[in-house]
């Protein structure tokens, strides 16, 4: 118990206040790769739930599709908000 404790206290400390002033390559390509995961699945449940019969089916794969949209939309609200510092007045792709 005494060891689960300690654990819990070093992840609490390595919480980062603001995010980092450079993103790395292998940063840069998990993000990226998030942004096509939450937009793909987004696409797939929609698309599905359009062949849906049954209205539950449909209403899940539908709420499940808007749940990645929105994961989507909030990574991209997050990058848009801290731009890299030598990409200030570039837009993001």
């Amino acid at each position: 118990m005494q060891q689960q404790n300690q654990m819990s206290g070093q992840n609490q400390a390595n919480i980062m206040p603001e995010p980092p002033t450079m993103v790395s390559t292998k940063d840069q390509l998990y993000i990226t790769d998030m942004l096509s995961w939450n937009l793909i699945a987004a696409k797939k449940a929609h698309f599905f739930a359009g062949f849906c019969q049954n209205p539950e089916l449909k209403a899940a794969l539908e709420q499940a599709g808007q749940m990645h949209q929105r994961h989507y939309e909030k990574i991209l609200q997050h990058l848009n908000e801290n731009p890299a510092p030598n990409q200030q007045n570039q837009p993001l792709n």
